[in-house]
């Protein structure tokens, strides 16, 4: 089988995705759409169901973590070292429809805030990327 790779349309490459969203703030906006939508969603039941019963924990730490990935301060990795993303998550039951629900709440979360497309859709292809490897459950 070959290997594919995903074409996408050019994007400022001049500027780290945290500045080209508006830093801190920006990540924060993210953040808190994204939970927002998890929150009022029927779409992503699944999802939300994962969380318990708050999502203020989550929100902080995905908030802390995509300042430093997106190339802001690092400050997950300041406060909590290496974030080893697969094996914080192993207590949270993450199959296909978790992955999925999470990258399409993200999706809507960036459209929503009008994200040009080529940073979205690199985005997105990052995060499913990710969501696929956090699996720990099949279905």
């Amino acid at each position: 089988m070959a290997n594919v790779q995903a074409i996408f349309e050019p994007y400022d490459h001049t500027r780290t995705v945290y500045e080209q969203i508006g830093g801190e703030a920006g990540v924060r906006e993210l953040v808190d759409r994204f939970y927002d939508l998890m929150d009022m969603e029927p779409d992503f039941a699944e999802l939300r169901a994962v969380h318990g019963p708050t999502l203020d924990r989550a929100r902080e730490r995905l908030y802390l973590f995509l300042c430093g990935y997106f190339g802001g301060p690092d400050y997950y990795v300041q406060r909590f070292g290496h974030p080893r993303l697969r094996a914080r998550h192993l207590p949270f039951p993450i199959g296909e429809r978790e992955r999925d629900q999470w990258v399409a709440c993200m999706g809507r979360a960036m459209n929503d805030l009008a994200y040009p497309q080529p940073l979205a859709d690199r985005l997105l292809h990052a995060f499913y990327g990710t969501a696929d490897w956090m699996r720990n459950r099949a279905g």
